[in-house]
């Protein structure tokens, strides 16, 4: 009995040293070498999209400014590694990149199978179809032989070929490695429809050569949690990416922005208080310093400002919060208490 004591004992005191070896990891490389290394998408515009001078924005790209802020202090010490929605995983896994925040959906497989962890939900979405008007098409049961464009290696193709075989009907996928390409394919009429998550066929309608000659049908056909991903084995990584989007949340809940946080400093509620850091020790809780919440907000903002300005009602994507609403006014974003 007290052998079996001892080696039970031993082998959690050897698994707590490992697992604090592994959290250590990830976070110290980015601290010495001075930035995040951040997978994105090759142009997603309001999640992730370069503009001519390679300045990126959008959503993702945000959530990365963040956790760089938390760290460094500075928003600014990000670099991009544009990927397809082949190749993202494998360059997360392999270490290429230190976070992978490119819209993509929170899975039983890949949050089990692939030795990723998902941080939170960033974007709550589901997947659609558009359609050029002129086909006189008004329900996605109307769609029996249609052929499909669809990026290869992601849910969308799964969600498909369910909702294709669920409601009995024929298709044709037409499948591109890169996003670009399955845009370009469609508009050029390669196939009769165009299939992902609804915010991404908003944003890609733009790249139309004639957005409004197109609409998305009705049907939502999938859920579809979009959020970063870290790599399996690092607790103080994943902790400190998944608690930056908490803190955003908590941010806009609680009325810290970008432009009050400094007379915020003053108040006198204690969550307030613990957020920008003059009370707790949240931030070293995380490897980080304690006005991190600080750093987000000022640089970055909470989480209402990324939204409004890269996907909100006044961005040429013009999506309502819905879903993505905190919880109090009937949405599904809730951001983990920071106490």
């Amino acid at each position: 009995m007290n052998l079996l004591r001892t080696l039970v004992v031993s082998t959690a005191i050897a698994c707590f040293t490992f697992a604090g070896v592994a959290g250590a990891g990830t976070l110290d490389d980015v601290k010495r070498k001075g930035f995040v290394q951040c997978g994105v998408s090759q142009g997603l515009p309001g999640f992730s999209n370069p503009d001519e001078k390679g300045n990126w924005t959008g959503i993702d790209v945000d959530i990365c400014r963040a956790v760089a802020a938390a760290i460094f202090g500075d928003a600014s010490k990000v670099k991009y590694t544009p990927l397809s929605a082949k190749e993202r995983f494998t360059a997360l896994q392999s270490g290429e990149v230190d976070v992978l925040s490119r819209n993509t959906t929170w899975t039983l497989v890949r949050d089990t199978a692939l030795g990723l962890n998902f941080t939170g939900v960033t974007y709550y979405d589901g997947q659609g179809f558009m359609v050029p008007k002129k086909l006189g098409v008004k329900s996605a049961k109307e769609l029996n032989g249609a052929s499909v464009c669809v990026n290869i290696g992601t849910t969308t193709e799964l969600n498909m070929a369910d909702f294709f075989r669920a409601n009995k009907m024929e298709y044709k996928p037409v499948v591109f490695e890169k996003a670009d390409e399955v845009v370009a394919a469609y508009d050029a009429g390669r196939c009769d429809v165009y299939t992902t998550d609804r915010s991404g066929l908003a944003a890609q309608r733009l790249k139309l050569k004639n957005p409004d000659a197109h609409m998305v049908l009705p049907e939502i056909i999938s859920k579809e949690p979009l959020g970063p991903v870290v790599r399996h084995g690092d607790d103080q990584w994943f902790d400190l990416v998944k608690w930056t989007l908490y803190a955003m949340l908590e941010a806009e809940e609680y009325g810290l922005n970008s432009k009050n946080v400094d007379k915020m400093k003053s108040s006198s509620d204690p969550v307030v208080k613990r957020l920008l850091g003059i009370e707790g020790d949240m931030g070293k809780n995380l490897g980080v310093d304690n006005n991190w919440v600080y750093n987000i907000v000022k640089q970055v903002g909470n989480y209402s400002e990324v939204y409004d300005r890269n996907v909100g009602p006044a961005t040429p994507l013009k999506l309502e919060r819905g879903a993505n609403a905190l919880w109090k006014e009937g949405g599904l974003q809730y951001g983990m208490p920071v106490r």
